[in-house]
């Protein structure tokens, strides 16, 4: 069902076509407008004339004269250049064209426009000149009945086009007024868009691939090419190269049209290839006789004949992948087919109403088309942007859904892994007990029996390992069961309670116990119960490192925008080969071997790293130890 609606599209979209350039034709064309008509190097007008809503223009009846022809009857849009189908003849030069205005009526103010006349032009109205320069020319003077002799001289040196090709328009200032404001606001508004839709692709050019950055490429050459209406309308600069821009533009808007069709449709390989290869080769060649046209005669004509076989092999080239496309099931295949079907248009336009259509407002038809493919495949990039956004939105979802089974599933499973081992450490913590009982009774039996007290002391050391280990268990679950929130801790009361805590054991062992709290307010996020078991671990490790008349001070400053605080005591240090390990779980130093479960120092660490903060340690052997840790200050 999706490809015969595939397939009907471009019927649809021809009809459309078909019907909007019709009525185009007859609204919107110079070459269609009403009488007065000139002939014979006179053209009749009247004060009704004038008072139509729309101009006058002045396409027949002119009388050329050139290097080879004096006062010669033609039209404007006869000839594209000065050749006039010799081909061995220089297409530039001076020309001259020469028109009577035959008035009847009252006296009235006039206006007439010229638009891109060649590189330079003079305009004169009895042989008087009234204007010069080079661009868009424009006259205004006071029609008043009988003949005034309208005159244009035109020089070219560069260029396909030379002389008058354009037919001008006479009317009221009001009149032309109003046309030149509807053609300038139609002309910005051409070159604005696809600019815009290129710099809203730019941002996508990165995660969109290539599809992206082809449509960004196809606005920019669609914008340069509709900049034409301004570089003649301010007389720019690059006035006198604009043909080779213009051209060099409308060979890139051809391209990226083939290469959008081709990506829509999911092709390429060896036939994209083929296809690119003569797709960027012929335009070099149009380039190369652009710039030959001044130095050679027959360029004209061979870029002319190569033009016109650049527009039908891009044609063929889209017809081609819009033909694969039918079987395509890509969603951009809808508008692959109607962006193939708008530039064939195009292009049958451009080659068969050459001399029979010029927009008295707003655009060639083939500039239409281009402007239809911008935003035919806008709508493309568009749609597509939606899809990919609906796309990661599921995805996310979907993400967001695994995240919460997959956290519910881990919590259910830590939740069951702290209640086997707290199970195991209670249900073991009996046994290993006893057999401390059973190894005393043993050994009480034994006697003077060698062999025997040595197997009793082999099964009393494993028994303390043992019961260190489960100590170490128990302390680990004792840990896990703080679930209270964390909250805002001020650092200088939290020492103020650490002192109140611990300064009666300290004084009890003969250790000095000291607390130097931070000289500014200083605030730490932390669940309280961690935080004392944090603390409380180290200075127990301390006092026990620490021999009689000897210290223990915790300070604490700010460093860096962090919280920094210290714990050092003056005891017995830690042995070199030991400090690597101190945080690993259940390591006991040899100094411990006897009492230690191997987690204090490992909880620490643990707590440390789940409030954000990093610890470190500096000791030497009979020096004393220090750690220091720092936190992110609280909000």
């Amino acid at each position: 069902m999706k490809r015969q609606k595939n397939l009907w599209q471009t019927p649809a979209v021809l009809a459309v076509l078909a019907v909007f350039f019709a009525v185009l034709f007859y609204t919107d064309n110079k070459y269609e407008s009403p009488p007065p008509y000139g002939e014979s190097g006179v053209i009749k007008i009247s004060r009704q004339d004038l008072r139509r809503a729309g101009p006058v223009f002045l396409i027949d009846g002119w009388l050329l004269t050139d290097g080879r022809v004096t006062d010669k009857p033609t039209y404007i849009g006869e000839f594209s250049n000065l050749q006039r189908g010799d081909r061995l003849r220089p297409p530039h030069g001076k020309a001259r064209y020469r028109l009577t205005l035959r008035y009847s009526g009252e006296p009235v103010t006039v206006a007439v426009d010229f638009p891109e006349l060649s590189l330079w032009y003079k305009i004169l109205l009895n042989e008087t000149p009234l204007a010069s320069g080079k661009g868009n020319g424009h006259i205004t003077f006071l029609m008043t009945p009988g003949d005034h002799v309208l005159t244009v001289e035109t020089l070219s040196v560069s260029g396909y086009y030379s002389g008058m090709y354009f037919p001008p328009a006479l009317g009221t200032e009001e009149t032309l007024s109003r046309i030149d404001n509807v053609r300038i606001l139609a002309g910005a508004l051409a070159f604005l868009l696809p600019l815009a839709l290129a710099a809203f692709t730019f941002f996508l050019w990165r995660a969109g691939g290539d599809l992206s950055r082809c449509f960004g490429r196809l606005c920019c050459f669609y914008a340069l090419y509709m900049f034409r209406c301004f570089v003649y309308l301010f007389s720019l600069r690059i006035m006198h190269c604009w043909f080779l821009l213009q051209g060099l533009a409308l060979y890139g808007l051809c391209y990226s049209v083939v290469r959008l069709t081709c990506l829509a449709c999911g092709s390429g390989g060896r036939v994209w290839k083929y296809m690119r290869g003569a797709l960027l080769l012929l335009p070099a060649v149009l380039t190369v006789l652009a710039l030959l046209i001044p130095l050679f005669p027959p360029a004209v004509f061979l870029h002319g004949r190569l033009t016109d076989l650049y527009y039908v092999l891009t044609f063929v080239c889209t017809v081609f992948f819009t033909a694969k496309n039918t079987a395509s099931e890509e969603w951009e295949s809808r508008y692959a087919l109607a962006g193939g079907a708008v530039f064939g248009a195009g292009l049958i336009l451009n080659l068969f109403f050459a001399n029979r259509f010029e927009p008295i407002r707003f655009f060639w038809q083939f500039e239409w088309c281009g402007l239809f493919l911008v935003l035919l495949f806008g709508a493309m990039m568009a749609a597509r942007n939606r899809r990919i956004l609906r796309e990661n939105d599921a995805l996310t979802h979907h993400l967001e859904e695994q995240v919460k089974k997959r956290t519910e599933e881990a919590a259910l499973l830590y939740e069951e892994r702290r209640a086997f081992f707290s199970d195991m450490a209670h249900d073991l913590k009996a046994p290993v007990f006893a057999t401390q009982s059973f190894i005393e009774a043993i050994r009480r039996r034994a006697g003077a029996d060698t062999k025997l007290r040595g197997y009793l002391d082999q099964a009393e050391a494993r028994q303390r390992e043992m019961a260190r280990r489960l100590q170490g268990l128990s302390a680990l679950n004792a840990l896990d069961r703080i679930k209270e929130e964390r909250v805002k801790i001020s650092v200088s009361q939290f020492l103020s309670e650490l002192y109140e805590f611990h300064h009666g054991e300290t004084e009890v062992q003969a250790v000095y116990f000291a607390v130097e709290p931070p000289g500014r307010e200083l605030f730490l996020s932390a669940q309280p119960e961690k935080l004392h078991l944090l603390f409380e671990n180290l200075i127990y490790n301390a006092l026990k490192a620490t021999p009689r008349g000897g210290s223990i001070t915790v300070s604490a400053e700010q460093e860096g925008g962090r919280v920094r605080i210290a714990v050092e005591d003056t005891g017995c240090g830690i042995a070199p080969e030991e400090l690597p390990h101190i945080f690993e779980r259940f390591y006991v130093g040899e100094k411990n071997r006897e009492s230690g479960t191997g987690l204090g120092l490992y909880i620490v660490r643990s707590i440390v790293t789940e409030m954000g903060g990093t610890i470190d340690v500096c000791s030497a052997a009979g020096e004393g130890t220090k750690f220091v840790m720092e936190f992110p200050p609280a909000d």
